[in-house]
Protein backbone atom coordinates (compact mmCIF):
# COMPACT_ATOMS: atom_id res chain seq x y z
CA UNK A 1 0.00 0.00 0.00
CA UNK A 2 1.19 3.86 -0.56
CA UNK A 3 0.24 6.99 -2.05
CA UNK A 4 -0.96 8.53 1.02
CA UNK A 5 -2.72 5.04 2.40
CA UNK A 6 -4.65 4.17 -1.11
CA UNK A 7 -4.73 0.50 -2.78
CA UNK A 8 -3.15 -0.86 -5.91
CA UNK A 9 -5.55 -2.52 -7.67
CA UNK A 10 -3.91 -5.84 -7.01
CA UNK A 11 -4.58 -4.82 -3.18
CA UNK A 12 -7.97 -3.73 -3.72
CA UNK A 13 -8.88 -7.22 -4.73
CA UNK A 14 -7.09 -9.34 -2.64
CA UNK A 15 -8.63 -6.84 0.12
CA UNK A 16 -12.14 -7.23 -0.65
CA UNK A 17 -12.14 -10.79 -2.10
CA UNK A 18 -13.27 -9.51 -5.25
CA UNK A 19 -11.45 -10.20 -9.04
CA UNK A 20 -10.09 -7.18 -10.30
CA UNK A 21 -12.74 -7.37 -13.48
CA UNK A 22 -15.54 -7.17 -11.12
CA UNK A 23 -13.80 -4.06 -9.63
CA UNK A 24 -13.06 -1.93 -12.89
CA UNK A 25 -17.07 -2.77 -14.12
CA UNK A 26 -18.38 -1.50 -10.86
CA UNK A 27 -16.02 1.57 -11.49
CA UNK A 28 -17.68 1.77 -15.06
CA UNK A 29 -21.18 1.02 -13.64
CA UNK A 30 -20.40 4.29 -11.54
CA UNK A 31 -20.88 1.85 -8.19
CA UNK A 32 -18.11 3.44 -6.16
CA UNK A 33 -18.79 7.12 -6.48
CA UNK A 34 -17.31 9.57 -9.17
CA UNK A 35 -13.85 8.74 -9.02
CA UNK A 36 -12.60 12.30 -7.69
CA UNK A 37 -10.35 10.26 -5.18
CA UNK A 38 -8.56 7.96 -7.17
CA UNK A 39 -5.05 8.82 -8.05
CA UNK A 40 -3.59 8.10 -11.04
CA UNK A 41 -0.19 8.09 -11.50
CA UNK A 42 0.03 7.10 -15.01
CA UNK A 43 -2.25 5.64 -17.73
CA UNK A 44 -2.17 2.43 -16.43
CA UNK A 45 -1.23 2.89 -12.62
CA UNK A 46 -3.77 4.22 -10.26
CA UNK A 47 -4.81 4.06 -6.55
CA UNK A 48 -7.74 3.75 -4.52
CA UNK A 49 -8.94 4.91 -1.29
CA UNK A 50 -9.06 2.21 1.50
CA UNK A 51 -12.64 2.50 1.96
CA UNK A 52 -13.77 1.02 -1.28
CA UNK A 53 -12.96 -2.17 0.28
CA UNK A 54 -16.11 -2.06 2.64
CA UNK A 55 -18.29 -0.71 -0.45
CA UNK A 56 -16.97 -2.98 -2.59
CA UNK A 57 -17.92 -5.91 0.02
CA UNK A 58 -21.01 -4.45 0.06
CA UNK A 59 -21.88 -4.94 -3.33
CA UNK A 60 -20.92 -8.13 -3.68
CA UNK A 61 -23.20 -8.96 -0.85
CA UNK A 62 -26.33 -7.48 -1.76
CA UNK A 63 -25.65 -9.22 -5.29
CA UNK A 64 -25.04 -12.71 -3.88
CA UNK A 65 -27.62 -12.37 -0.82
CA UNK A 66 -30.47 -10.42 -1.80
CA UNK A 67 -29.98 -11.05 -5.73
CA UNK A 68 -30.32 -7.65 -6.01
CA UNK A 69 -29.54 -5.76 -9.59
CA UNK A 70 -26.53 -3.28 -9.90
CA UNK A 71 -28.69 -0.69 -10.83
CA UNK A 72 -30.51 -1.03 -7.97
CA UNK A 73 -27.36 -1.34 -6.30
CA UNK A 74 -26.34 1.86 -7.66
CA UNK A 75 -29.70 3.31 -7.30
CA UNK A 76 -29.41 2.86 -3.39
CA UNK A 77 -25.76 4.14 -3.15
CA UNK A 78 -26.63 7.64 -5.51
CA UNK A 79 -29.29 7.71 -2.29
CA UNK A 80 -27.21 7.25 0.40
CA UNK A 81 -24.43 9.51 -1.29
CA UNK A 82 -27.12 12.25 -1.83
CA UNK A 83 -28.24 12.00 2.03
CA UNK A 84 -24.66 12.26 3.25
CA UNK A 85 -24.26 15.65 1.00
CA UNK A 86 -27.52 16.73 2.21
CA UNK A 87 -25.86 15.99 5.79
CA UNK A 88 -23.36 18.38 5.31
CA UNK A 89 -25.27 21.45 4.63
CA UNK A 90 -24.61 24.19 7.70
CA UNK A 91 -27.80 25.12 9.20
CA UNK A 92 -29.35 29.07 8.85
CA UNK A 93 -28.79 29.39 12.69
CA UNK A 94 -24.83 28.41 12.01
CA UNK A 95 -24.29 30.97 9.30
CA UNK A 96 -25.84 33.49 11.00
CA UNK A 97 -23.47 32.96 14.33
CA UNK A 98 -20.42 32.41 12.05
CA UNK A 99 -21.09 35.55 9.73
CA UNK A 100 -22.01 39.36 10.28
CA UNK A 101 -24.58 39.60 7.14
CA UNK A 102 -28.00 40.74 8.09
CA UNK A 103 -31.00 37.76 7.72
CA UNK A 104 -32.73 40.02 4.87
CA UNK A 105 -29.70 40.17 3.16
CA UNK A 106 -29.43 36.59 2.81
CA UNK A 107 -33.37 36.00 2.33
CA UNK A 108 -32.96 38.42 -0.50
CA UNK A 109 -29.95 36.21 -1.82
CA UNK A 110 -32.15 33.32 -2.12
CA UNK A 111 -34.99 35.31 -3.60
CA UNK A 112 -32.63 35.79 -6.21
CA UNK A 113 -31.18 32.56 -7.05
CA UNK A 114 -27.51 33.53 -6.12
CA UNK A 115 -27.82 31.21 -2.65
CA UNK A 116 -30.06 27.54 -2.84
CA UNK A 117 -30.74 26.99 0.65
CA UNK A 118 -32.93 24.06 1.85
CA UNK A 119 -34.60 23.36 4.96
CA UNK A 120 -31.41 21.77 6.26
CA UNK A 121 -29.28 24.88 5.90
CA UNK A 122 -26.83 25.83 3.33
CA UNK A 123 -24.70 23.46 1.10
CA UNK A 124 -20.64 24.57 0.56
CA UNK A 125 -20.89 26.53 -1.77
CA UNK A 126 -23.68 28.24 -0.28
CA UNK A 127 -21.45 29.13 2.24
CA UNK A 128 -18.51 29.90 0.04
CA UNK A 129 -20.40 32.59 -1.39
CA UNK A 130 -21.59 34.00 2.31
CA UNK A 131 -17.76 34.00 3.37
CA UNK A 132 -17.11 35.99 0.17
CA UNK A 133 -20.02 38.32 0.73
CA UNK A 134 -19.13 38.71 4.55
CA UNK A 135 -15.41 40.04 3.50
CA UNK A 136 -17.23 42.41 0.60
CA UNK A 137 -18.88 43.95 3.75
CA UNK A 138 -16.45 43.76 6.26
CA UNK A 139 -14.05 45.74 3.69
CA UNK A 140 -16.69 48.67 3.08
CA UNK A 141 -18.68 47.06 0.03
CA UNK A 142 -21.80 47.84 2.04
CA UNK A 143 -25.23 49.58 1.98
CA UNK A 144 -23.78 52.86 2.50
CA UNK A 145 -21.76 53.14 -0.67
CA UNK A 146 -24.88 51.83 -2.92
CA UNK A 147 -23.62 47.96 -3.04
CA UNK A 148 -26.68 45.63 -2.34
CA UNK A 149 -27.37 42.26 -3.40
CA UNK A 150 -27.99 42.63 -6.84
CA UNK A 151 -24.65 43.27 -7.70
CA UNK A 152 -24.16 39.34 -7.46
CA UNK A 153 -26.47 38.98 -10.16
CA UNK A 154 -23.67 40.70 -12.85
CA UNK A 155 -21.39 38.29 -11.98
CA UNK A 156 -23.91 35.54 -12.04
CA UNK A 157 -25.14 36.42 -15.72
CA UNK A 158 -22.05 36.61 -16.73
CA UNK A 159 -20.74 33.54 -15.27
CA UNK A 160 -23.44 31.67 -16.58
CA UNK A 161 -23.25 31.89 -20.38
CA UNK A 162 -19.16 31.01 -19.77
CA UNK A 163 -20.01 27.58 -17.80
CA UNK A 164 -22.88 27.07 -20.52
CA UNK A 165 -19.98 27.25 -23.27
CA UNK A 166 -17.43 25.29 -21.05
CA UNK A 167 -19.76 22.45 -20.53
CA UNK A 168 -20.05 22.03 -24.31
CA UNK A 169 -16.66 21.95 -25.12
CA UNK A 170 -15.81 19.51 -22.02
CA UNK A 171 -18.69 16.97 -23.11
CA UNK A 172 -16.79 17.80 -27.15
CA UNK A 173 -13.41 17.29 -26.09
CA UNK A 174 -13.84 14.32 -23.45
CA UNK A 175 -16.96 11.97 -24.97
CA UNK A 176 -15.43 9.06 -26.89
CA UNK A 177 -12.07 9.81 -25.64
CA UNK A 178 -12.06 9.38 -22.32
CA UNK A 179 -14.27 6.85 -20.14
CA UNK A 180 -16.86 8.43 -18.23
CA UNK A 181 -15.26 7.89 -14.65
CA UNK A 182 -11.91 9.85 -15.75
CA UNK A 183 -14.10 12.36 -17.14
CA UNK A 184 -15.79 13.14 -13.87
CA UNK A 185 -12.34 13.14 -12.24
CA UNK A 186 -10.60 15.39 -14.84
CA UNK A 187 -13.67 17.63 -14.22
CA UNK A 188 -13.20 17.26 -10.54
CA UNK A 189 -9.85 18.07 -10.50
CA UNK A 190 -10.08 21.43 -12.62
CA UNK A 191 -13.06 22.79 -10.13
CA UNK A 192 -10.39 24.48 -8.05
CA UNK A 193 -7.74 25.52 -10.52
CA UNK A 194 -10.44 26.91 -12.30
CA UNK A 195 -11.87 28.92 -9.44
CA UNK A 196 -7.82 30.42 -9.15
CA UNK A 197 -7.45 31.35 -12.94
CA UNK A 198 -10.87 33.16 -13.16
CA UNK A 199 -9.75 35.20 -9.57
CA UNK A 200 -6.17 36.06 -11.23
CA UNK A 201 -7.37 36.74 -14.26
CA UNK A 202 -10.35 38.80 -13.27
CA UNK A 203 -8.42 40.66 -10.58
CA UNK A 204 -5.49 41.58 -13.23
CA UNK A 205 -8.71 42.54 -15.69
CA UNK A 206 -9.85 44.75 -12.80
CA UNK A 207 -6.29 46.46 -12.08
CA UNK A 208 -5.76 47.08 -16.08
CA UNK A 209 -9.49 48.80 -16.10
CA UNK A 210 -8.83 50.98 -13.46
CA UNK A 211 -5.74 52.57 -14.87
CA UNK A 212 -6.96 52.86 -18.26
CA UNK A 213 -10.22 55.11 -16.71
CA UNK A 214 -8.49 56.64 -14.59
CA UNK A 215 -5.71 57.79 -16.93
CA UNK A 216 -8.52 58.50 -19.42
CA UNK A 217 -10.27 61.28 -16.83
Amino acid sequence: MSDAGRLKMSELAERSGVSAGTIKHYLREGLLGEGADIVRTSRNMAYYPADYVERIQLIKRLQEERFMPLRVIKDRILERAVEQREGERISAAAVHRRYDIPRNVLDRLAEIGVLTPTARGYDADDVKIIEAIARFRAGGYDERLGFTVFDTLRYRDALEPLVVEEVRTLLERLAGEVEVERAVEIIAAGAEPLRELIGAMHSKLLVAELRRQLVGR
